[in-house]
């Protein structure tokens, strides 16, 4: 008999796999990308293929501190790091990382790498870093109070946090149906794939994939406002892969600031 899931050991190892999978998200861009970056053409994405848009960020990103936040992958913190910022990148999965590590050896980059779990960055002291990016990654993390508390400490007074996550309304939808192009409703929010019976999950999700969690909006913009962020700007996508977006937003960004001091 085995025992309850670790969710942060399982995908540890999930993406780790995903990486061998050639995930899209997993593939790191190339010197071209970089040398466009360096020369101030550059563009990341929080939320599927949507460009972030460049008044979220910084006028300059030169000397900031910037926290890529459960964004290994070889793409998003490479990619700041040459638009002038110094990066540390902050992921789960080691092979994630590696990605990172690469790009950054190949380009003479200023960017660390660092494995752990976003709900706990004590590797990092009070008020460290500018910026935090944190692209969608949140729906593989059990619960998200901890997270924004988190990016709220290690963020300096009017640090930003930009934040990409999940439409939780995506997963009321049976994902076998939906990669067949029909709609049908079989799950209630909030949802993780761990409710599911082993059978389910392995029809619609995996046994080997990520664990992943639908999180309300209370969660995903109540606890970024409990933490103590003003959130200054909103974004919206359809998602970049399946039918839901023919008829609703798979994905929501947000720009929060943690406030100067007075």
């Amino acid at each position: 008999m085995t025992g309850p899931i670790d969710p942060v050991a399982h995908n540890r190892a999930a993406w780790d796999r995903q990486v061998d999978q050639s995930n899209e998200w997993t593939v790191p861009v190339g010197p071209d990308v970089i040398e466009r970056a360096r020369a101030g053409d550059w563009s990341v994405v929080l939320i599927g293929h949507t460009p972030t848009p460049r008044d979220w960020f910084p006028a300059d990103l030169t000397g900031l501190d910037v926290l890529a936040l459960a964004s290994g992958g070889g793409q998003q913190g490479p990619v700041l790091a040459a638009a002038g910022a110094t990066v540390t990148v902050l992921d789960n999965s080691p092979r994630q990382l590696e990605r990172d590590a690469d790009v950054a050896a190949r380009d003479a980059l200023p960017l660390r790498t660092v494995l752990g779990d976003m709900r706990d960055l004590g590797e990092f002291g009070d008020e460290t870093f500018d910026l935090v990016f944190h692209p969608v990654s949140n729906v593989f993390c059990p619960e998200l109070a901890p997270v924004w508390r988190e990016c709220f400490r290690v963020l300096r007074p009017g640090g930003l946090l930009l934040s990409g996550f999940m439409n939780p309304d995506v997963f009321i939808f049976d994902m076998v149906a939906l990669e067949q192009g029909q709609l049908v409703v079989a799950h209630s929010i909030p949802f993780d794939t761990l409710s599911l019976s082993e059978a389910d999950r392995a029809r619609e999700f995996g046994l080997d994939n990520p664990i992943e969690y639908s999180h309300t909006m209370s969660e995903q913009v109540g606890d970024q406002l409990a933490a103590g962020f003003v959130i200054s700007g909103f974004q919206e996508a359809p998602h970049h892969s399946d039918d839901t977006a023919r008829y609703l937003p798979g994905y929501f960004a947000t720009r929060a600031v943690k406030p100067p001091l007075r």
